[in-house]
C-alpha cells in the first residue's frame, strides 16, 4: 500500500511540474520572420546582435535565431519571449544607457529588410500537450 501511495504522489508531482511549462509566462512567444534585402545580411545580423545586447543589459531573454538553409524564401526566423510593459521599459532604459535610441529600432531595421512578419504563438509543446490544453485529451 505504501508503494502505491508513493507512486501516486510521484505521478502527481510529475504532472505538477510538467504543466507549468505551458503556463510559464503565459506560454506565448513572438515569432518574427525576416526577408533581408540583398547585400544587407551582415548589417541585419549586426542590428539583431545589438538588440540582443540591449536585452541582456536589461536582464531579458535574447531571441532564438534560426537561419534559412533550404526551402521557403525567408532568411531568418527569431523566436522571442513575449515581454511585459515593464520589460519593454527596461529594454528602452538599457538602450539609453548604451547610447542607443530604441524608439528608432523599427526604422533602423527597415534599412536591412524587404519585409517581415510578427506572429504570436503558444508553445513549445507537443500535439498531445496542445490537445490537453484545448480540452480534447
Amino acid at each position: 500500500m505504501r508503494f502505491i501511495t508513493l507512486t501516486a504522489a510521484a505521478a502527481a508531482l510529475a504532472c505538477a511540474f510538467a504543466t507549468p511549462a505551458l503556463a510559464d509566462a503565459s506560454g506565448k512567444a513572438l515569432v518574427s520572420i525576416y526577408h533581408v534585402a540583398p547585400g544587407q545580411q551582415v548589417g541585419f545580423l549586426k542590428w539583431l546582435d545589438q538588440q540582443d545586447r540591449i536585452s541582456a543589459a536589461a536582464g531579458l531573454t535574447k531571441g532564438q535565431l534560426y537561419a534559412h538553409t533550404d526551402g521557403d524564401s525567408w532568411d531568418y526566423v527569431v523566436v522571442y519571449p513575449v515581454t511585459t510593459a515593464a520589460q519593454d521599459d527596461a529594454f528602452d532604459a538599457a538602450g539609453k544607457k548604451m547610447g542607443i535610441n530604441t524608439m528608432r529600432g523599427g526604422m533602423e531595421l527597415r534599412k536591412y529588410i524587404t519585409s517581415h512578419t510578427d506572429t504570436f504563438v503558444r508553445g513549445p509543446m507537443t500535439a498531445a500537450e496542445y490537445l490537453a490544453f484545448v480540452g480534447e485529451k
